[in-house]
């Protein structure tokens, strides 16, 4: 085991804003941390990382409670900030130093991120001349150059394109492989749902759910099943009372109340002799359940 928060709490002028959670993460992975804004994330983070002090509970990293010096870490916040007027080579720099690396360290360091993450060209520009993205990849650096053991990501991909949002999601992989522990809070469940075996989700500062993600979703029955063909269906949605949830070039996501009328439309489409290129039944998305969970 070695990070584990039990039955911590913390209130901000009378407002509970984490109420009694615990969780654990006992090998090298990426924890989902998830909720609506004003859930406790950012707070729960906070309190983990040793940076505000909880009201009860206990934090501990490899068996050894939780404050600035014991843990090696790197933390992106969800607010962003770099110095605008500083070159982006010196901030990094600055940073690395107060991480405690010596200047060659940090240095070899700067040039091996600065080429996965493609910004090369900008480690001598001021920061205010990137874009919103190439300025997040350097706060990103920030976070790891350092080679910490536990790395939190708040809203890693917010505002990344494509290409970028690639970039990051290859070096989250390899933090892994090479034995880190990731906690990542976002918005986007696709990506927990990519990333994240085990999660936890807050409403009003309470755990509303909490555990193995496949494990969770099993529990729930299916909900939708996803049939592409080659022609329009709508005459046999209809005659087994379904309901189309999205069309596209006659690929159908049906919401299903039972498997059983799945396999009947199914079953009545190879009768008439249309062809079906993909049937799939599907148990709830994350985005689903979130909503389920959190959604009043």
């Amino acid at each position: 085991m070695s990070l584990e928060l039990k039955n911590v709490s913390k209130a901000f002028v009378g407002k509970q804003a984490v109420d009694n959670i615990s969780l654990r993460l006992d090998k090298p992975g990426v924890y989902g941390l998830l909720g609506t804004n004003g859930a406790g994330k950012t707070t729960t983070i906070r309190m983990l990382l040793g940076i505000i002090k909880k009201d009860s509970g206990v934090i501990t990293w490899r068996g050894k409670t939780v404050d600035r010096k014991s843990v090696n870490f790197g933390y992106l916040p969800e607010e962003r900030g770099v110095y605008p007027k500083t070159k982006i080579f010196d901030q990094l720099m600055y940073f690395a130093e107060l991480k405690g690396m010596k200047k060659q360290e940090a240095q070899k360091a700067i040039n091996k991120w600065a080429k996965e993450l493609k910004v090369e060209e900008y480690l001598d520009m001021p920061a205010e001349k990137l874009s919103k993205g190439n300025q997040q990849k350097i706060q990103f650096m920030t976070a790891i150059i350092h080679n910490p053991e536990l790395v939190v990501l708040d809203e890693p991909f917010s505002g990344l394109d494509p290409v970028n949002t690639e970039i990051l999601k290859n070096i989250i992989i390899d933090l892994v492989k090479n034995g880190k522990y990731v906690i990542m809070s976002a918005h986007q469940m696709s990506t927990i749902e990519e990333f994240c075996s085990d999660i936890l989700i807050l409403n009003k500062g309470k755990t509303v759910l909490q555990g193995n993600l496949k494990e969770i979703k099993e529990t729930y029955p299916a909900n939708r099943v996803e049939i592409d063909v080659d022609k329009n269906i709508d005459r046999y949605i209809k005659e087994f009372d379904l309901e189309v949830k999205n069309e596209t070039n006659y690929n159908y996501i049906i919401k299903i109340k039972e498997e059983e009328k799945a396999h009947q439309l199914l079953n009545q489409l190879i009768k008439d002799e249309i062809k079906v290129n993909k049937f799939e039944i599907k148990k709830p998305t994350l985005n689903d359940i979130f909503i389920e969970k959190v959604g009043e």
